[in-house]
Order: C-alpha cells, then structure tokens, then sequence
C-alpha cells in the first residue's frame, strides 16, 4: 500500500526530520546549480477544487525538478462534479500517476480517495488541514532559528487549518506553539486533547492576548482572517479580529530577532501591515520559494517508500 499524507497525524517524529532533512539537501543542491533528475518519467497529477498561486506552481515545478511532468485538472475536468464516482476517478486517475496531490474544501474528499489510489496522494490543502504548508514553515524555521527543538511559534489569529497544522507540527518536532485568538475562533478542546494525546510532551497553548503571547515569540505568524469559502463572513470576522492586527506596535513587544511569516496569499492591511510584511523582520518569500523545496523533499520521500 502506497503512504499517503492526508495530515501530519500520519507521520511520526522521526519522519518528519526525515522529510526535512531530504528537502535541506535537495534545497543545496539546488542552489549550487546541482539538479540531478533523480525521478525521470514520474507523473504528478493535481486535482484542484480551490484556485493557487503557491501550492501549484511549487508541486508542478518540484516535479519537473525531479525529472518528471505535471497534470493539472479540476474537479469538473476530473469527473468530480458528479459526472463519476470517486471510486472510478481515483482508481483510474492513480493508474495514470505516481504521485497525486489534491486542493480541495472537504477533508474527507482526500482520505475517502486514498481508499481507491494505487499512488501516494497529498494533500495540497483542505479545510481542515494544510500539512505541506506547515512542513514548509518547519523547513523555514530550521533554517533561520538553526533548530525546531524548544523555538516558539505564535499564531496570531483564526485556528484555521493552517493554525492546526502548525500545532501538530510543533508537537512533532518539539517546539512550543501558542495561538493568539479571539473567543470563537481558538483551537477546540477535543483538538487540543487529541494533539496532547498524541505528543504528551508537547507545549501548545492559546490566550486571547496578542501583546502578551508575542513577548517571547521567535517566530510572529498570521494568515487571513476570512479563509477562501469565509467570503460571507468577511466583516464579521474583520471587527472579531480588528485588535489581533500584526502591526509594528506587536512586533515592538516581542525580540527585535523574532521574524515575521505569512502563508499568503496577505491582505494587507487587514491581518498585518505594509511595514511588518515588507519589514526586515518577514521572511514571508523565503517561506514561499521553501514551498518548491519541501515538495521535492516529500516526493522523494514517498517515492522512495515504494
């Protein structure tokens, strides 16, 4: 059976360092011009619900680096609009692929087609999770911090599926995460007893208080407070986190060496400022161009599981 990564639940971790440690050395390769194709003929095929900038261009161009091609179709060109059965798309679909990764609102979409895939499949995002995107925030924060062990992540807005993703990636790699929410919006009990189920020694907390959860940040991160599919909710979500604006009197209570992430795609503006995501402090496009560089590590990764 072909490993899949559906969320971070499925990796233990050691195979997460794993992961990781493929990306950094595919990532210096790369840099010094060395770009073996070390999976020629591979085929990824990405099956899309949500639009993206970040998520597939970063696969396709993972895959070609790799030595193999791209497919990209939606939903409706997949069969997924009701024209097929989930059953016969991914059977067949996973027939004609080696990897296949999938962007889509429902979780349960992507674990129901592992059933049926003969190939590893990914998810790309769904609302639930986005486990690339921390994977991706656990290569940058390697790299800049020089360890994950013991480094403090705050989040400070919606306990989103990128917020939930971090939170069990700290767990995994044994930093301290806290989420910085307003009522409403933190992480749920049954979530957070799984996870420290899960990690016993993991150190996740959430406050209401912004100004306070960021004193001893290493690393500020936020994201949209309306999340593609939230677009009715816009104004009730933008007066529910109008104080939890990442701003340059936030960023003045934590270290002057704390830096600044965003998953993007910003609105700037609302969730955080011209002067923070431009500021010496971001490192918002070292975290993108990483997007590129942890898919070529987990495609080497599951591919080598074969």
């Amino acid at each position: 059976m072909p490993r899949h990564l559906t969320s971070l639940d499925e990796l233990t971790p050691g195979e997460l360092h794993e992961i990781l440690h493929t990306a950094v050395e595919l990532k210096q390769n790369y840099k010094e011009g060395n770009r073996p194709a070390l999976y020629p003929g591979r085929v990824l095929s990405q099956l899309f619900e949500k639009p993206s900038l970040r998520t597939r261009n970063s696969f396709e161009a993972a895959m070609v680096n790799l030595g193999g091609s791209g497919i990209f179709l939606t939903m409706a060109e997949a069969g997924l609009d009701g024209r097929e059965s989930l059953a016969d798309v991914a059977t067949v679909l996973s027939s004609y692929s080696d990897v296949v990764t999938m962007r889509t609102f429902s979780q349960q979409l992507i674990e129901d087609f592992t059933q049926y895939s003969s190939c590893p499949v990914i998810n790309a995002l769904s609302d639930e999770r986005h486990p690339c995107q921390a994977l991706t925030d656990m290569l940058t924060i390697q790299e800049t911090a020089g360890t994950l062990e013991g480094t403090h992540l705050v989040f400070v807005g919606d306990g989103n599926n990128v917020a939930k993703s971090l939170a069990v990636a700290s767990g995994l790699a044994g930093m301290k995460f806290t989420l910085a929410a307003p009522d409403g919006f933190q992480l749920s009990d049954e979530f957070l007893d799984d996870v420290s189920k899960r990690y016993p020694e993991s150190d996740i907390q959430q406050t209401p208080y912004a100004t306070e959860a960021v004193v001893t940040a290493d690393f500020i991160y936020t994201d949209v407070w309306a999340s593609m599919g939230q677009e009715e909710e816009s104004e009730q979500r933008s007066k529910a986190f109008a104080d939890y604006q990442v701003n340059s009197e936030l960023m003045e209570q934590a270290s002057s060496s704390a830096r600044f992430m965003h998953d993007l795609p910003a609105k700037r503006g609302l969730e955080v400022t011209d002067e923070v995501i431009d500021g010496p402090q971001s490192i918002i496009y070292q975290q993108a161009e990483n997007r590129m560089h942890l898919a070529r590590g987990l495609f080497a990764w599951l591919l080598s599981q074969e």
